[in-house]
């Protein structure tokens, strides 16, 4: 892949001075460490925005359950789950 475009920061010298100081450690250019960092953030973004609507989606199916009437009361879930615990008790 062509490296065109530059990107320009600021920051604090000695986060630059440690930053460069391991990278030259691990034997590689900073700023193949830096594109690394912008791809592993990228990809974490789009997986936490991914998981997100998934979410939203599973919470979506859940309401229209409850509204088309086939939810259960956290009552009646406790009471078949005390039963299962009670039989499971029981073997």
């Amino acid at each position: 892949m062509t490296k065109e475009a530059v990107f320009t920061m600021k920051l604090e010298p000695e986060l630059r001075a440690e930053f460069i100081a391991e990278a030259e450690a691990a034997h590689r250019p900073a700023s193949q460490v830096v594109r690394e960092l912008m791809r592993e953030f990228i990809q974490r973004q789009r997986q936490a925005r991914e998981y997100d609507e998934f979410l939203r989606q599973k919470v979506e199916v859940a309401r229209r359950s409850v509204h088309a009437g086939k939810g259960r009361s956290a009552d009646e879930i406790e009471a078949e789950f005390a039963l299962r615990r009670n039989a499971a008790k029981q073997t």
